[in-house]
C-alpha cells in the first residue's frame, strides 16, 4: 500500500507513476547492463571487472549507511557476510555467462528466477503451489529450450547454462535472505552494503590469484572512454542508482508494484541486444523469448 496520503483522487494515477517511472527506469537500465557488461569483460577479465564495478560502489555506500553499519551485531555481519559470499557466486555466474552468450539470452533466461524462486519456497514449506503457476513454469521452461537454439536443436552454449546456475542461484540467495534470522531485522542499506563488500573481498582473492591474467589495475589501465563509460554506466546506475529508487519507492507504493515494474527487465535486456548490440534472434528463438516473457508475467501473477 502507497504511503503517501492522496488528497485528490484526481491526482492519484500522476503520483502513481511519479514513483513508477523511476522503477521502470531502473528495470530499463538493468535489462542494457548485459549488454553493457558484455561490452567491457572478456573470459580473462570477469573478476577484474567485478572487483572495479563494486570497488567503486561500496565506499558510497558505506559513508551513507556508516551509522546504520555501526549498530549491526556480530551475528547481523556474519549472516549478512554469508550472503555476500552467495551475492559473488551470483555476480560470478552473470558475468562469466553473458560473455559466453548474448546479451538477449541472459536477460532471458536469468528470468527464469521468477519462476524457481516460488516452485523452491513450495517445496521448503511442502505447499503445493496453483495449477496456474505450475503450467507457467512449464512455458517459461520450454521458452528457453526454444531460446538457446539459434538455429536448430542442439546443446545450449556454456553462457547459457552458466545464466542459468546463476538464476538458481538467486533463487537460493532469496530463500537464505528469509531464512537467515540474525538479517531480518538489519536494515536494507546496512544490509547491502556488507553483502557487496563481502563480495567484492571474494574478487579480490580470486583478482589476486597466482595465475590470473589481469588484475584490475592493469584492466583499468586498459581501459578507453567507452569501457569506463560502462563501467560506471554498470556501477552508477545499475548499482548505486537501482538500490536508492527500491529503497524510495517501496516506501511509497507497494511491493508487488515495485516487483511488477522491475519485472520488465528480460524486456529491456532483449530491447537492447537486438537494437544496440545488433544480436538476432531465429525464428525458434524469438518464440522462445515470447514463451518466456508470457510464462514469467503469468507466473508473477499466478503466485501473487
Amino acid at each position: 500500500m502507497s504511503s503517501i496520503a492522496v488528497p485528490s483522487a484526481g491526482l492519484a494515477p500522476r503520483r502513481a507513476w511519479l514513483t513508477d517511472l523511476p522503477v521502470l527506469l531502473v528495470a530499463v537500465v538493468w535489462g542494457a547492463s548485459y549488454l553493457a557488461a558484455k561490452d567491457i569483460t572478456t573470459a580473462h577479465t570477469v573478476t577484474a571487472v567485478l572487483v572495479l564495478r563494486f570497488g567503486l560502489v561500496v565506499p558510497v555506500l558505506v559513508a551513507a549507511g556508516w551509522r546504520g553499519l555501526r549498530a549491526l551485531t556480530a551475528a547481523q555481519w556474519r549472516g549478512a557476510g554469508l550472503l555476500g559470499l552467495v551475492l559473488s557466486g551470483i555476480f560470478l555466474l552473470e558475468t562469466y555467462g553473458v560473455v559466453h552468450t548474448s546479451a538477449t539470452n541472459a536477460g532471458l533466461i536469468i528470468s527464469l528466477t521468477m519462476i524457481f524462486t516460488p516452485l523452491a519456497e513450495a517445496a521448503v514449506t511442502r505447499v503445493r503451489p496453483p495449477r496456474a503457476f505450475l503450467a507457467a513454469a512449464a512455458l517459461s521452461v520450454a521458452g528457453v529450450v526454444l531460446l538457446t537454439q539459434g538455429g536448430g536443436f542442439t546443446t545450449p552454449s556454456a553462457g547459457d547454462l552458466l545464466m542459468l546456475l546463476a538464476a538458481l542461484a538467486r533463487t537460493a540467495h532469496v530463500l537464505f535472505m528469509a531464512r537467515v534470522k540474525a538479517v531480518q531485522d538489519a536494515d536494507s542499506l546496512s544490509l547491502t552494503t556488507v553483502q557487496l563488500g563481502g563480495a567484492v573481498a571474494v574478487f579480490a582473492v580470486l583478482a589476486a590469484a597466482p595465475g590470473t591474467a589481469d588484475a584490475p589495475w592493469t584492466v583499468a589501465a586498459g581501459f578507453g572512454v567507452r569501457e569506463w563509460s560502462g563501467l560506471l554506466f554498470l556501477s552508477v546506475f545499475c548499482t548505486l542508482f537501482a538500490f536508492f529508487v527500491q529503497m524510495w519507492a517501496v516506501r511509497r507504493t507497494s511491493p508487488s508494484r515495485v516487483s511488477l515494474l522491475l519485472g520488465t527487465e528480460p524486456l529491456w535486456a532483449a530491447a537492447a541486444g537486438i537494437a544496440l548490440g545488433g544480436e538476432r534472434l531465429g525464428a525458434l528463438a524469438l518464440l522462445g523469448a515470447i514463451l518466456v516473457l508470457a510464462g514469467t508475467g503469468w507466473g508473477r501473477r499466478a503466485a501473487a
